[in-house]
């Protein structure tokens, strides 16, 4: 019968030999050289950093010209618009800015007697010349003929449009005296000067470039049509 004493003692689990001990710390020391030259291994070059430029100082340029009858003599930035000229500089709020980009008309006036839109051009560029705005077409308080047409007729209604409306519409039977036709004039021949002949068609091409967004424009183009006598 055999004692528990004389038992064979059970190998401890944990129990290394010198050969197993030397092979994990080979691996051990191998895992860490690896880690370090991965740690010294050059990266992605860094971006430069990216200094603003300075912003480019304004060019300041002497502006002299006739505003409804008025010398007028400013110093503004080389790329204002005539557009902001009358507005901020002139407080000449009746042309109005809507699309800003020569799309409504809302800021028509007119430049030596033709109508434009102000906020596609310099103000710089009309230098010496002659501007009229709606506030330059009445006298004192005795309305241009066209002003009065379209109180007559109703050719407005939220009225944001309404002093491009009329700019453009004087402009417009200036044209139409001279001669200019238009994509929907049938005779090129036609003697200048007679705006009596104007049908409602040709009215309506020749201000297509002024919206309306209250569609204002049956009204619009009664008011016209009084002004340059013509009939439907």
């Amino acid at each position: 019968m055999t004692h528990d004493d004389d038992r064979p003692e059970a190998p401890d689990a944990w129990h290394l030999t010198r050969r197993a001990h030397l092979h994990h710390a080979a691996a051990l020391a191998t895992g860490c050289v690896g880690a370090l030259a991965a740690a010294h291994q050059p990266g992605p070059p860094a971006s430069p950093v990216r200094v603003p430029a300075a912003e480019t100082p304004p060019t300041l340029m002497k502006l002299q010209f006739r505003v409804n009858g008025k010398p007028q003599t400013l110093m503004v930035d080389t790329r204002t618009t005539l557009l902001d000229a009358l507005r901020e500089n002139l407080a000449m709020k009746g042309s109005k800015k809507g699309c800003d980009h020569g799309q409504c008309g809302a800021c028509t006036v007119l430049v030596e007697g033709r109508r434009i839109n102000a906020c596609l051009t310099l103000a710089v560029m009309h230098d010496g010349q002659s501007v009229i705005t709606i506030e330059g077409l009445s006298a004192g308080d005795q309305l241009h003929p066209m002003q009065a047409a379209f109180l007559k007729h109703d050719g407005f209604q939220c009225g944001y449009c309404t002093p491009g409306q009329i700019c453009s519409s004087v402009g417009m039977l200036a044209e139409a005296r001279m001669g200019m036709p238009s994509h929907v004039t049938a005779d090129l021949q036609a003697a200048p000067g007679n705006t009596a002949v104007l049908s409602d068609e040709e009215i309506r091409e020749r201000m297509s470039g002024n919206l309306c967004r209250c569609s204002a424009y049956p009204n619009i183009v009664a008011a016209i049509r009084d002004v340059a006598g013509a009939r439907a």
